[in-house]
C-alpha cells in the first residue's frame, strides 16, 4: 500500500511540476520540451529561476507570466520550460543535473534569465540554436512580450 501511495505521489508531483498558473504547461524535462517543440514547430522559452528565493523571478511571474496577455501569447508562440534552482525544496537528482547542465550550456549567472532557443538532435547530440535572451522587464506583459517578439521575429527563417 505504501509503495502504491508513493508511486501516486511521484506521478502527481510530476504533473504539478508541469502545470502552472493560467492553464500553461511549464515543462521541467528538456527532452519532453524538445519533443513538443518539434511537434508544434515552436521555439522553447527557457525560464532560469530560483523559484523559492529569487525576488525578481517571483516578480516576473506575477507581473508577466501569470497575466492573461502572456498566457495567450505563450500558447501561440513558445514551448515553456522552467529551469529551477530552488534553495528550500529538493529537486530530483536527474532534474538537478539537467538544470545545472543547461545553466552551464547557456552561461546563466543571474536570475531571472529567459533564453529563446531551438534544438536539434544530430548524431545523438543535442544542439541548441540561441535566438536571444531577456529577463525581468518593467512595464508588465505588454513590454515583456514586445521584447520577446523582437527576439523571435529577428530569428524567423523563411
Amino acid at each position: 500500500m505504501k509503495k502504491i501511495l508513493l508511486g501516486l505521489l511521484i506521478c502527481l508531483n510530476t504533473l504539478v511540476l508541469s502545470a502552472q498558473e493560467g492553464g500553461l504547461t511549464w515543462h521541467t524535462s528538456i527532452d519532453k520540451a524538445m519533443e513538443v517543440s518539434k511537434q508544434e514547430k515552436k521555439p522553447m522559452m527557457l525560464f532560469f529561476t530560483g523559484s523559492d528565493w529569487c525576488g525578481w523571478c517571483v516578480r516576473l511571474q506575477k507581473e508577466v507570466f501569470y497575466k492573461e496577455e502572456f498566457v495567450k501569447w505563450a500558447k501561440e508562440n513558445v514551448v515553456l520550460v522552467e529551469v529551477d534552482f530552488p534553495r528550500k525544496k529538493q529537486l530530483e537528482p536527474i532534474l538537478q543535473q539537467q538544470n545545472y547542465a543547461l545553466q552551464n550550456a547557456f552561461g546563466v549567472q543571474g536570475y531571472p534569465t529567459v533564453w529563446f532557443v531551438n534544438a536539434d538532435i544530430k548524431e545523438g547530440k543535442t544542439n541548441f540554436t540561441q535566438l536571444g535572451r531577456t529577463g525581468y522587464v518593467a512595464g508588465g506583459p505588454e513590454a515583456w512580450i514586445s521584447g520577446a517578439n523582437q527576439i523571435l521575429t529577428n530569428n524567423k527563417k523563411g
